[in-house]
């Protein structure tokens, strides 16, 4: 077998666990709550015809051509508008850099802040994209631990203690997190931006879901409190299709100017034909209503898979309760194995995600992730209950049962 010289940074990269689990899953009798998949019945089929119709028969020279690397200006405004509208910012649309998905920012923020033992903070457990992301440029990872409201404010405090080796990268899902679906409180945020404040890093805020909230009242963003040390990410991928692949950084002028030289350096632009639809369906369509359908759909399958959970699953189980986004987190008992746990699943014809992979620290061996966005009532109802068959099974093997707590270890 041949062998290559591949660059040292790529040893340690593993493939995303989630993408390979989804292969096991693509048998059409297993009921998958793995992936973090929004509803394809939920995409603007019709209305993104239509619009790349009429893109393409009024402006079909000039939208597939190469273009600018910050991406289609009306676009950018648009975003910009809502942030100013609905959140209360300061953004104008220079702020605005399209990118590939909300991924490639992370991808891009890595190359223009880390050097090879640089040290990212991150919650406790993390998004696993963001950990892809950033592992490739070799930082020292940091993280703390999540609660009921949002992270450790003690622990937070340690991590950003002046003196130290402080991070140069604070990576925050405030808005039902992934995996755990979990949102900081209006005090826990006014809190962890005050830290913040006194720290050095820069703040990432993803907030891929923030525009599926079910139950409760938006809250501020963590950026609005932080000026200059924070950058925004988001994405339509959530709220109108992930195929489209187009997100954004929103970030300060100095930020922006080495993010947008990354990216030419990458790919000179995201697609600009895709920014020219999602614009002319943006301009077509009321935005507001479709996202209000999409509230509705999700918050009616979280309620049904809280209930079957309420109804099936043993106990000794507990959950998070997510006011918005895609996802629930499971603890079991500490002498159950989420890994064991799926190869069971798997064979009652239901998957999720086991919680380690979205520790960069080791743990989350009891933890596991569902998803709920992409089913229906009635698939969430039968896979619930073989979920549940599959942990009584285990737990039968186990007869010392000590009560997991409702946020992972």
């Amino acid at each position: 077998m041949e062998q290559y010289n591949f660059a040292a940074r790529t040893r340690a990269i593993k493939r995303s666990f989630i993408r390979e689990i989804l292969k096991v899953t693509d048998e059409p009798d297993v009921i998958s709550f793995a992936g973090g998949l929004p509803n394809p019945r939920l995409f603007p089929v019709a209305e993104f015809a239509s619009a790349a119709a009429k893109v393409l028969s009024t402006e079909g020279e000039r939208v597939l051509q190469y273009s600018t690397t910050e991406g289609f200006a009306p676009l950018r405004e648009h975003i910009a508008k809502r942030y100013r509208e609905r959140k209360g910012l300061a953004v104008r649309a220079s702020d605005i850099l399209i990118t590939n998905g909300s991924q490639q920012g992370l991808d891009l923020l890595g190359k223009i802040f880390l050097d090879p033992g640089d040290r990212v903070l991150l919650e406790r457990p993390a998004y696993l994209g963001a950990i892809q992301a950033f592992s490739l440029y070799e930082p020292e990872f940091r993280s703390v631990r999540l609660e009921e409201d949002g992270p450790d404010l003690r622990s937070l405090a340690e991590e950003l203690r002046p003196g130290g080796q402080e991070p140069k990268l604070f990576y925050a899902v405030p808005n039902f997190q992934n995996p755990s679906g979990i949102s900081y409180s209006r005090e826990k945020r006014a809190a962890v931006a005050a830290l913040l404040t006194e720290s050095k890093a820069v703040t990432v805020e993803d907030d891929p879901y923030g525009e599926i909230r079910f139950l409760g009242e938006d809250l501020p963003m963590l950026s609005g409190s932080l000026g200059g040390r924070a950058v925004l990410l988001g994405s339509y991928s959530k709220i109108v299709a992930p195929g489209i692949r187009l997100g954004w950084i929103c970030a300060p002028e100095a930020i922006m100017e080495r993010l947008v030289t990354a990216k030419q350096g990458s790919d000179l632009h995201s697609n600009y034909f895709s920014q020219w639809v999602l614009y002319q369906y943006l301009c077509d369509n009321d935005l507001e209503t479709h996202i209000a359908r999409i509230r509705s759909a999700y918050g009616a399958q979280r309620d049904a898979m809280v209930r079957m959970l309420e109804l099936h699953c043993p106990p000794e189980v507990t959950w998070t309760q997510p006011e918005g986004g895609m996802f629930l987190w499971l603890t079991l008992p500490r002498q159950l194995d989420a890994m064991e746990l799926f190869e069971r699943a798997i064979k009652e014809r239901v998957a999720f995600v086991p919680g380690a992979p979205f520790y960069v620290d080791g743990g989350g061996s009891t933890t596991l992730r569902l998803n709920f966005s992409n089913s229906d009532l009635g698939r969430i109802e039968t896979g619930i209950v073989r979920l549940s068959k599959a942990i009584g099974e285990l737990l039968a093997k186990s007869p010392l049962l000590v009560p997991g707590a409702t946020l992972p270890r």
